[in-house]
């Protein structure tokens, strides 16, 4: 296999433990069985193919990859996957299979980084892909958070249009209330957990491949200060405790912070530029 190849599959089981996180995630707040169980069968999926680069590692060095930190750590990443697959199918326990699979994550995506990998070909093609992950991943993430605030601002519109007994057919097509609550809490789901693993994405390469970095970068500040916020809004929607008006104005408020991080983090951060 020409390593052009082994990168892409890489680079698609990356992408497919992405995705099965965000599935488990929702599925954490929206329980449904398919949910789980499209979730459980990407990280199969990703199992498989982290056992093929494992195998074929093993043939090619033909001994056990366990002498090193990078091998020890996707070694312990493979692990981790084993045993979130195993406690699905016997314990049936959601939520530590959901932050196992975070924590097996991050130590697929660390292992890419490790300071004895950097001059082979294959990790730098890797470390470029990652770096455009991160970015793809953030710049969904917006997108969804850009549907919160529309189904926001439209939430407000009809509840106002129906107070004050001005509903027309003009504003016939527009959904439901309890429609836009749903697609604002929806959008909200997807969005959360897809800034998280970009910004998990992101900080693994700025502190493992940048001699300078500040926890304290404004777009790295930032960045979080968003997500714990958007994490708390569906934390309080989903206990009951954040609904209606002050649901929508929350989304409308945390949105204004996502705009103001995108375009001032960016340009007074250290090492996110614009060119």
């Amino acid at each position: 296999m020409t390593q052009l190849a082994m990168a892409r599959l890489y680079e698609i089981m990356v992408v497919l433990y992405a995705v099965g996180i965000v599935f488990y995630f929702i599925d954490f707040f929206y329980k449904r069985v398919k949910i789980r169980r499209i979730g459980f069968w990407l990280i199969s999926v990703v199992w498989v193919l982290q056992t093929a680069f494992f195998l074929l590692y093993i043939i090619e060095i033909r001994r056990f990859p366990i002498l090193s930190l990078t091998e020890g750590i996707y070694f312990y990443a493979w692990l981790l996957v084993t045993i979130s697959i195993i406690l699905h199918c016997i314990a049936r326990v959601d939520l530590p299979v959901f932050f196992i699979n975070v924590l097996g994550f991050i130590f697929v995506t660390i292992h890419l980084f490790t300071p004895n990998q950097v001059e082979h070909p294959l990790v730098e093609s890797l470390e470029s892909e990652m770096v455009f992950i991160h970015i793809s991943f953030a710049i969904i993430s917006y997108a969804a958070f850009s549907l919160s605030f529309v189904f926001s601002v439209l939430y407000l519109i009809l509840y106002r249009l129906l107070k004050e007994k001005k509903y027309t057919k003009l504003w016939s097509r527009l959904p439901s209330l309890h429609q836009m609550s749903r697609w604002m809490f929806y959008s909200v789901l997807i969005g959360v957990p897809i800034i998280f693993i970009s910004l998990l994405l992101g900080l693994e390469w700025a502190f493992l491949k940048l001699e300078v970095l500040s926890i304290f970068d404004i777009k790295i500040v930032g960045s979080f200060v968003i997500t714990v916020i958007y994490l708390t809004v569906l934390v309080l929607h989903h206990s009951g405790k954040l609904t209606g008006l002050n649901f929508a104005w929350a989304q409308i408020y945390t949105f204004l912070l996502v705009v103001i991080n995108f375009f001032l983090g960016s340009k007074l951060s250290n090492f996110h530029f614009w060119y």
